[in-house]
């Protein structure tokens, strides 16, 4: 290596030098930049795993069905985790910074939910998810979050019988929703005789096994009757007939998506209307009256936590926020208040974590996150990643309104694995 003479060398006094020093030390300053540098270690330290995470920008996940039979329940949710997500970043984000949204549609096809999820995970590295409403998306994607180590929070009411470290579930499981629903029935109602009716998949399926064992074991009931049919389904004709042969004492409905509306539109033209017939469904919130109509379904009763009637400070808020961002005729249903709480959970866990490490958003969230202005009213994470809160019966109106009739007096702890019905 050639070696610069002393001849080449300025000859630089004492001051010269120090001050040459000086600006040396103030250019490497300027280049690296101090408040930039100081950013960085802290996004270093809040993001160990290389999720998308910047000095100023979060990137976040939904996965919804945007179109197909599923988009008429789905919706409300988009809408809802939108709304959260654009209060959040009004309010300077999450650990300063501010969410972006990537938007996938399920297109009401389980295969395909896996394969956005796949892109959300591996390709986007979302920090979190947002998304799923029916069971079986639910399940299609849960072996990539598990694999990947992502984290979904998903809004619907469900079976139970699923507990997940990478799942937080906004919804009501079985215990909160049927058990509850089942025993209002026979308890203000009288009912003894059941006929159980749902769509052709996994939620229908297993929370009509549950509802079974609760009627014939616990409350000594009979089911007379129990018919499923394909998602999409329009032609009820003879499932008509057959009620009304068997007579029941309440029909007990798990009918998702757009089948709603055909259910519906036959149970009224068949004659089977809630003046004369007892009808409690698990899958009609306000979303789904939008196109069932309210003169179909007047006189049946819904058995969820939430209903945009609620009268609470909390409710009213967040109801006049919705339709300021939505126009004034828009609707919530239960799902999509459950899916406003994912964002709020969310960012909850990750100030408490003070990290956007999946693995460190779980244990905050296990250790306890509460939320005192949720719509619903107050409600809690269980260390079984499932929310404390109360059961409500409502009875749809003419108007396509729910009236609440019944609401469960404490919080109901989550049970998602209850003895005696697996």
């Amino acid at each position: 290596m050639k070696h610069t003479s002393d001849d080449n060398v300025p000859n630089l006094s004492t001051a010269d030098f120090s001050r040459r020093r000086m600006l040396q030390a103030l250019g490497a300053v300027s280049v690296a930049g101090l408040p930039g540098l100081a950013s960085a270690q802290a996004t270093a330290q809040v993001n160990s795993t290389k999720l998308a995470v910047t000095d100023t920008e979060v990137i976040v996940g939904q996965l919804h069905s945007a179109t197909g039979t599923m988009a008429i329940s789905e919706t409300g949710a988009i809408q809802a985790e939108q709304l959260a997500i654009d209060q959040i970043n009004a309010m300077g984000g999450v650990l300063g910074r501010k969410i972006k949204v990537i938007k996938e549609d399920g297109a009401s096809d389980w295969p395909t939910f896996a394969e956005k999820s796949k892109k959300l995970l591996i390709n986007d590295h979302c920090a979190a998810v947002f998304g799923c409403w029916t069971s079986a998306s639910r399940k299609a994607v849960l072996p990539v979050f598990e694999k990947e180590n992502g984290l979904l929070y998903y809004p619907t009411f469900y079976e139970g019988l699923e507990q997940s470290h990478n799942v937080i579930y906004t919804g009501q499981e079985a215990t909160q929703q049927i058990l509850y629903s089942l025993d209002w029935a026979k308890t203000e109602k009288k009912a003894k005789t059941f006929f159980l009716i749902g769509s052709d998949y996994i939620w229908p399926r297993t929370s009509m096994k549950i509802a079974r064992k609760h009627i014939e074991n616990f409350q000594k009931g009979k089911v007379v009757g129990e018919e499923y049919y394909p998602l999409g389904s329009t032609n009820f004709g003879s499932l008509m007939n057959k009620i009304k042969l068997q007579k029941p004492d309440c029909i007990f409905v798990a009918v998702v998506g757009g089948s709603n509306v055909a259910f519906y539109k036959a149970l009224k033209a068949a004659g089977i209307t809630g003046d004369k017939q007892l009808l409690v469904t698990l899958a009609v919130t306000e979303d789904e009256m939008t196109g069932v109509g309210g003169e179909n379904f007047a006189g049946f009763y819904s058995s969820m936590k939430y209903f945009q009637s609620l009268d609470n400070e909390n409710n009213k808020k967040f109801v006049a926020a919705f339709k300021a961002k939505y126009g004034k005729d828009a609707v919530i249903g239960d799902v999509t208040q459950a899916g406003y709480l994912g964002p709020w959970l969310w960012k909850a866990a990750v100030e408490k974590a003070k990290s956007f490490d999946v693995n460190k958003v779980v244990a905050a969230s296990e250790a306890g996150i509460e939320l005192k202005t949720a719509p619903e009213g107050y409600v809690k994470l269980d260390p079984n990643h499932h929310l404390w809160s109360k059961s409500r019966i409502a009875m749809g109106m003419p108007d396509a309104t729910f009236k609440v009739v019944s609401e469960s007096p404490e919080l109901i702890k989550p049970d998602p694995f209850p003895k005696g019905y697996q």
